[in-house]
């Protein structure tokens, strides 16, 4: 009894720590989950929308009809998907790329499900994060899909050929589920029967297609469904860096201080009371070298490894744009972050860090942009902005089996889940809040809040 005692306090105290962070939350503790799907889905308040921020935004759209037509759907479904899209400005950026089958991936989506739908929407993007190993934890991650309690290996490879491997590691031939027919039982060659048999270039090329694939025999035909991921998001900041005008490849690049204030920036919250969520893992950009993913420190006006101190790129886009065209460099999250969101005026949906570290990530770009005196309409539309991330993954967790459910229910399974579950008081369908009670840093974190070392009132905290 202590230990489930002392579960439900941690559940509460990681509550109370988001609604002392966004207080707009508080009112949908008790009130089905559905309410608080709805909320999120809801369209920020239209207005005037700067030039920086219009063309950002034409450029995002631009990047998702093409992932949109790539992906197989017809021209109409791509520009219905744009349309949406601009008119509620809202993004799941929530789970890692993986199968759909998998719970984390699943339940977001059906919590997706529940917001969109109570808009009367019809299209559905969502941004799945592909720069992540394979393996993330001892078999767990894109790597692995748990069947009947038993981790099976997605890709068919050995160890050494996943661990230290990431999801955008190629170009090579990757098959799902690539066993002999009989192996793995029936359930395992249902599933394979419904999967590309075709090989892909990268392990997240594969994935992609078997979302694409799985999505109407899982979720049906009331949403047309596209996933874009990092490999998206590298074309996207080569479209900035090509165009002389954008404000990216001017602001950024073709004027060092601004990405030299960011960084410092980011460097000062790093030793503050904000500390841990919000740190240089790498700068700008990610290195992808013999399947790896290495760190990058900008530096003199070059990009350098880390490790060797070996130039990579220079800080100028005819050399950035080369690197991201052959996929030796992909964006890092905080660039992610600037061409999805802040720039654009998306609002994005995250899960246990993302609605801590994305604020301080709109309060770095603010606060460097004051320091160099420039783009006074893009801070003002930043402090302006509604709701601009939101805790919108892992928000809730369900005892169903997403693969038992593709295999005996079919489509009626997932909205017979999103129904029940959306009827459930938000305290009650966000479950253990494992993600949030077992991390030490929101351990840390709630005793910040306790302690006053931090608050809402920061400056910090601003944009949130």
């Amino acid at each position: 009894m202590d230990e489930l005692t002392a579960e439900i306090d941690a559940k509460w105290a990681v509550l109370e720590a988001l609604e002392a962070l966004y207080p707009w939350m508080r009112p949908f503790r008790s009130r089905p989950v559905r309410d608080y799907a709805s909320r999120l889905f809801e369209a920020p308040a239209s207005g005037s929308i700067p030039a920086v921020r219009r063309q950002a935004l034409d450029k995002l759209l631009g990047i998702i009809r093409k992932a949109a037509m790539r992906s197989g759907l017809a021209a109409d479904t791509a520009g219905k998907i744009c349309g949406d899209l601009e008119r509620r400005r809202v993004l799941q950026t929530g789970p890692h790329l993986l199968l759909l089958v998998d719970p984390e991936a699943y339940y977001t989506h059906v919590f997706s499900m529940l917001g969109l739908a109570a808009h009367g929407c019809s299209t559905y993007v969502s941004y799945a994060v592909s720069t992540v190993s394979l393996v993330e934890r001892s078999r767990k991650g894109p790597g692995w899909l748990g069947v009947d309690g038993r981790p099976v290996n997605v890709f068919g490879l050995s160890r050494s050929q996943m661990v230290g491997y990431n999801l955008l590691t190629g170009p090579g031939s990757y098959r799902l589920m690539p066993v002999d027919p009989g192996a793995g039982g029936e359930k395992l060659a249902r599933l394979r029967d419904l999967l590309p048999s075709l090989p892909f270039q990268r392990p997240a090329h594969a994935v992609k297609a078997a979302n694409q694939a799985l999505w109407p025999k899982l979720f049906g035909s009331r949403f047309a469904f596209l996933q874009i991921d990092d490999e998206d998001i590298a074309d996207l900041v080569a479209d900035h860096l090509s165009d002389p005008d954008s404000w990216l490849r001017t602001s950024l690049l073709e004027q060092p201080a601004l990405a030299f204030n960011i960084l410092a920036e980011i460097d000062r919250l790093a030793i503050g009371p904000w500390s841990g969520w919000l740190t240089r893992a790498t700068d700008y950009f990610w290195f992808y070298y013999d399947g790896k993913r290495l760190p990058l420190r900008l530096a003199s006006g070059d990009l350098i490894d880390s490790s060797s101190g070996v130039k990579v790129a220079g800080f100028k886009p005819s050399d950035i744009v080369a690197r991201l065209s052959d996929r030796t460099l992909i964006p890092n999250f905080f660039t992610a972050m600037l061409v999805v969101s802040i720039l654009p005026g998306m609002r994005v949906l995250g899960g246990s860090h993302q609605p801590v570290f994305y604020p301080l990530m709109r309060h770095v770009v603010h606060r460097a942009l004051e320091v160099a005196g420039v783009a006074p309409d893009l801070r003002q539309a930043l402090a302006a902005d509604d709701v601009s991330g939101a805790w919108g993954h892992r928000v809730i967790e369900g005892g169903d089996d997403p693969f038992e459910r593709l295999l005996n229910d079919g489509p009626g399974g997932a909205h017979a889940v999103a129904e029940r579950l959306g009827s459930a008081p938000l305290a009650e369908a966000c479950g253990s809040l494992k993600s949030f009670v077992t991390d030490p840093s929101w351990l840390e974190f709630h005793r910040r809040l306790e302690r006053g070392t931090i608050s809402a009132a920061d400056d910090e905290w601003a944009l949130c």
